[in-house]
């Protein structure tokens, strides 16, 4: 009975969800809501990795953004969106119309995926975070976080 209480805690948690399909990867926007009924955002980046098997899996890379920090995390985004678009144009114009066009196709493997993230969290990963969402006090530092996992990050591989 207990279980069940979780995953009715956890779906009713979330509010809202958007799921973008940009290439090789998805993006998925959440509105959680904290114990105190307080909404955040929740941006999953997820990409499907394949081991020497061939066996393969979602690589994921959360990043979670609080109301008091939109504006300056908007500001910032919109500025360096800005920057590149001006300096390296819009050359993928023609490819983000071809993905259009293969986003009903894709909208089935999105749900498929989202699906499968949710229950590889459901299993846990040992932080508390992950069950219990409570405002992340604001001196916390991210190597708090980190606890000796890294993720390794290629900038030349980012679309914008």
């Amino acid at each position: 009975m207990d279980g069940l209480n979780k995953n009715t805690e956890r779906e009713r948690d979330e509010i809202f969800s958007k799921a973008v399909r940009a290439g090789k990867r998805t993006y998925f926007f959440d509105v959680k809501a904290t114990r105190k009924n307080d909404y955040y955002l929740t941006i999953t980046e997820s990409k499907k990795r394949y081991d020497q098997d061939g066996n393969f899996r979602f690589e994921k890379h959360k990043l979670f953004l609080y109301k008091e920090d939109f504006e300056k995390f908007t500001e910032g985004l919109q500025e360096v969106v800005q920057y590149i678009r001006m300096n390296k144009g819009y050359e993928e114009d023609v490819e983000i119309e071809q993905e259009n066009d293969k986003e009903e196709e894709e909208t089935k493997e999105i749900k498929s995926e989202k699906e499968t993230i949710r229950k590889t969290s459901r299993k846990g990963f040992g932080r508390k975070s992950d069950f219990d969402l409570e405002p992340i006090p604001k001196d916390l530092k991210a190597s708090d976080l980190l606890e000796d996992s890294y993720s390794d990050i290629d900038f030349d591989d980012l679309d914008f």
